[in-house]
């Protein structure tokens, strides 16, 4: 996109259309062009346009909140259906989950970016493949396979909405790192949404206890089961129709934590030693170890997306080099003892599914690495990060379908 904008400089036209046929894209490689050719006249005038932020906040078309309200309503309905239909809310939530937010949000998107009808059938026919399959798993509390297909379900469904985000499978690196960008956004508008909910759950029931009504019990199954699900529905409404509300948050959160978790992690392999603790025999350990490895892997990369959106600064670019290292190392001890595990003790659904994305996540942080030891050498731009991790996200896709879908079957349901 960079290039079709620097090429078409003279042509005014040419520019509105790449504009109107992709914003976000648009923009995004606008401003990285911009900053390198601020003396341009037209230049200056597309960047006083693109980068314009109202001091309201936009609530969109009539149109679009009827599609919200009826996203939150529809979620709220799915999450009711285990009283409607008198269901083992254990058996539902656990299993289906998923199914009350990826669909409306993937449904969101689908419409927002006008998908064709076949890439919507192919949305709806993969969430209801999805949903059958998962529902008709044999109802085995104890099965390996079982949970971890339920685990990898939300990360597949995850897939569906990045497919919905991005608008196909086509290779667009800078339409999937806007897709990390937006769930950091998501997640801060999101968690605000939620601590006032909380606040004026906590105030009304107070109130109402005031005058001596105990609301809690219907509170709670009535109100609080429609706006849990209905928080990420309308903060990913406000994060696309208002970008300025986090645009500038997420930014400041990624350059404040990178350096912070580059710290702790570098004290907690240290005090690792120091306590004795062994991840080659101690399970529980283990699996939570590889909870925080993940944790970090996923801040480096929302903090790659949004540096290579932001920043050039060589301090930060030392900041996630340094961490990506460590975490390499870390997660280097990690596949050491789960290979221990598995020539000790064999091979187990569990077993396989952590090496599997371990070596997943150890490929990909090299890629990083590596492309952030070009940029401290001069030798790649920064924009290069971002794609080695935007190429890498269909991989995980595909890990998450075979876990999902094939594990069960490989296993033979244990």
């Amino acid at each position: 996109m960079k290039d079709e904008i620097l090429s078409n400089l003279d042509n005014p036209g040419q520019l509105e259309r790449l504009y109107r046929a992709d914003k976000p894209t648009f923009k995004r490689a606008f401003n990285t062009l911009y900053a390198e050719r601020k003396d341009n006249s037209l230049l200056s005038f597309w960047h006083e346009r693109l980068n314009y932020t109202s001091e309201e906040i936009s609530w969109g078309t009539s149109q679009d909140l009827t599609f919200v309200l009826m996203a939150s309503l529809v979620a709220g309905l799915i999450a009711k259906l285990p009283v409607f239909l008198g269901l083992n809310e254990e058996f539902f939530f656990s299993r289906n989950i998923g199914f009350i937010i990826f669909p409306m949000l993937s449904a969101y998107f689908a419409w927002k970016n006008n998908l064709s009808t076949r890439k919507i059938a192919f949305i709806g026919g993969t969430t209801l493949l999805a949903l059958l399959f998962i529902n008709y798993l044999p109802n085995s509390p104890k099965s390996d396979t079982l949970v971890l297909s339920c685990i990898h379900l939300l990360l597949f469904l995850w897939s569906i909405l990045g497919f919905a985000f991005v608008g196909g499978i086509k290779n667009n690196d800078e339409k999937r790192l806007g897709y990390l960008r937006y769930n950091g956004d998501l997640i801060v508008m999101t968690t605000l949404i939620l601590i006032s909910g909380a606040i004026m759950t906590g105030v009304t029931i107070g109130l109402f206890e005031l005058i001596g009504l105990d609301i809690k019990k219907f509170y709670f199954e009535n109100i609080v089961i429609f706006g849990l699900p209905a928080a990420p529905i309308l903060g990913t409404y406000l994060t696309q129709t208002n970008p300025q509300l986090v645009g500038k948050v997420s930014p400041v959160i990624a350059r404040l934590f990178s350096p912070l978790v580059l710290v702790m992690l570098v004290i907690y392999l240290v005090a690792i030693v120091y306590s004795g603790k062994d991840p080659y025999n101690d399970r529980e350990f283990l699996l939570i170890f590889n909870a925080l490895l993940i944790g970090v892997m996923a801040i480096i990369f929302f903090s790659v997306a949004e540096t290579s959106r932001i920043t050039k600064s060589q301090t930060e670019v030392w900041v996630l080099f340094l961490l990506s290292v460590v975490t390499i190392l870390a997660n280097g001890v990690a596949l050491s003892a789960i290979l221990f595990r598995i020539s000790e003790w064999g091979i187990t659904p569990n077993r396989v599914a952590v090496l599997g994305g371990n070596v997943l996540i150890q490929i990909n942080l090299l890629l990083v690495t590596a492309q952030l030891f070009r940029v401290l050498s001069r030798k790649a731009d920064i924009a290069q990060v971002g794609k080695a991790i935007a190429s890498y996200l269909p991989v995980y896709c595909l890990w998450t379908v075979v876990v999902t879908f094939l594990f069960p079957f490989l296993f033979e349901f244990n």
